[in-house]
């Protein structure tokens, strides 16, 4: 593998490596939003993934690709939710013991979901640096092998085969969207679209309340992010080495959205789809309906990155 980026064959390989393993979600349309833009939307729904999340994908790919002594004693990550439900789940189907350190504001569903799934978890200060200082500490304590949320390249590759499935079902789109936060989701998707459909634009939604990834893409320099206070929970951390470059290429542009537009999209989507989704895959929906110009008359995909979501603190019902 390329230390600085999959290939083409490394992508078919992973998805080959997890195939055994996760769904290959469907893809659903929605005739009234089509309608609405006048465009043709194809929404990959991960949220029906295992797990409730696309980070199933590079997780079962990370995991499965260790080697034995690699595994030995257990893997550790750090996470606000979903790349920690997808790590303790696939070290349940490979037997070994998975550690997690959350952010004391994770979503209480998806820290309950963790436990669940069997993983020791430890909380820390909703920080990234808190997060990675932790997790240090647990490694040193457990001799775990560190599975990153989004930086490293057999999780690329996983989050890639998303795209890739959306592609091979949905031929000839014009531009695919997702949301962004490490970019794992974002460059594997980039990479799918560059090897298997060149002529498929990528473009990502971001939170305004979390618009790191935002600033590095229009300054071309790492911009890390600082206390983001969005409500798209699972977009809350900075872009990665490996994946800013691959951003940096292969990305059109970065859209963001304001944090009514990120609850009106999940609501409208919940209510004219009749499906679960959450906070980080409504920003992807609201960008679209936030440029409604771009995608008119347009082929547009839509990666629909989880569903997990706390019924009790729905973003809509004021308390």
């Amino acid at each position: 593998m390329n230390p600085a980026r999959p290939s083409k064959e490394d992508i078919i390989q992973a998805h080959d490596r997890i195939r055994p393993f996760i769904h290959r979600t469907p893809v659903l349309t929605c005739e009234t939003l089509d309608r609405h833009l006048s465009s043709h939307l194809f929404f990959k729904c991960e949220n029906f993934q295992k797990a409730g999340a696309f980070k199933y994908r590079g997780a079962t790919n990370s995991v499965q690709s260790l080697p034995p002594e690699q595994l030995k004693h257990g893997v550790a990550t750090h996470s606000s939710g979903n790349h920690a439900q997808a790590l303790a789940k696939a070290a349940g189907v490979k037997g070994i013991p998975a550690y997690v350190v959350m952010p004391s504001n994770s979503s209480k569903v998806k820290v309950e979901a963790v436990k669940n799934y069997g993983a020791e978890i430890t909380f820390c200060v909703p920080t990234l640096q808190a997060r990675e200082d932790t997790l240090k500490q647990v490694i040193a304590k457990t001799g775990a092998t560190e599975v990153h949320p989004y930086d490293r390249l057999p999780t690329i590759c996983g989050q890639a085969t998303a795209a890739k499935e959306l592609m091979e079902d949905i031929p000839g789109l014009d531009m695919i969207i997702a949301p962004v936060g490490g970019g794992g989701l974002l460059s594997g998707t980039a990479l799918s679209a560059h090897y298997f459909s060149p002529a498929t634009g990528v473009l990502a939604a971001e939170p305004a309340k979390a618009a790191d990834a935002f600033e590095s893409f229009t300054r071309k320099t790492f911009i890390p992010s600082v206390a983001p206070d969005t409500i798209a929970d699972g977009l809350r951390t900075s872009l990665g080495n490996l994946t800013f470059p691959i951003i940096l290429e292969h990305v059109s542009a970065i859209i963001l959205v304001g944090e009514e537009e990120i609850i009106a999209a999940m609501r409208l989507v919940w209510e004219r789809m009749k499906i679960i989704i959450e906070t980080s895959s409504a920003t992807a929906v609201a960008a679209v309906l936030k440029n409604m110009d771009m995608v008119r008359n347009k082929r547009v995909g839509i990666i629909v990155s989880g569903g997990n979501v706390d019924l009790d603190s729905l973003p809509w019902i004021i308390k």
